[in-house]
């Protein structure tokens, strides 16, 4: 009985704080205006999430997760990925194209897919970037978007347990509540 009242109780302060002290929203980062130096080279990958499984289920397979953030001609990034899946490590590229009229990343091949550069504040951490995934509706009629993801990088593989409780605070305040967090057990895996 004394459980029950203390469970009422948590639904009672979530629910007046969510009243009381709004969702904090992120702060974008306008890529054709932002220093894009500052945000070159190597980044960690933390964790996803997502309001659906399926969004942030192929990451459910990596133990860790390196990515190297490059500039290979005038507007043009390159990111490298060095995952650890199991005992294997797998490499993958992805080339972004900056155009002037965009605020967010054009992933080569895939013009539809919205690429936001997010501040890492949002998850309370100075050197995190936040990166957001979002893609159309697969048909008209739908009213959700197919794909829509937020995924945490850090400088540092270490980060303390706050920052990654911030970023699931803040998301799951946006209904983003299916997460993942990769669990870094094993090396990580060198550039191939």
């Amino acid at each position: 009985m004394l459980s029950e009242a203390g469970t009422y109780f948590l639904y009672l302060l979530t629910f007046l704080y969510q009243v009381f002290v709004p969702c904090r929203n992120p702060e974008q980062l306008f890529v054709n205006s932002v220093d894009r130096q500052q945000y070159l080279g190597r980044w960690f990958f933390q964790a996803a999430v997502s309001h659906r499984e399926a969004d942030i289920q192929r990451f459910k397979a990596l133990d860790s997760t390196v990515f190297i953030m490059e500039e290979t001609a005038n507007d043009t990034l390159v990111l490298t990925g060095n995952m650890r899946v199991g005992e294997d490590c797998r490499k993958q590229m992805w080339t972004y194209l900056i155009k002037p009229e965009r605020g967010d990343l054009e992933l080569l091949g895939r013009p539809q897919r919205r690429n936001l550069l997010w501040s890492g504040v949002w998850a309370n951490c100075l050197d995190c970037i936040v990166f957001q995934e979002i893609e159309p509706p697969l048909r008209e009629t739908d009213s959700e978007d197919s794909l829509n993801r937020f995924m945490l990088y850090a400088r540092q593989k270490d980060v303390p347990p706050e920052m990654l409780t911030a970023f699931l605070r803040n998301s799951a305040c946006h209904k983003m509540t299916e997460s993942v967090r990769l669990p870094q057990e094993k090396e990580f895996c060198s550039q191939l």
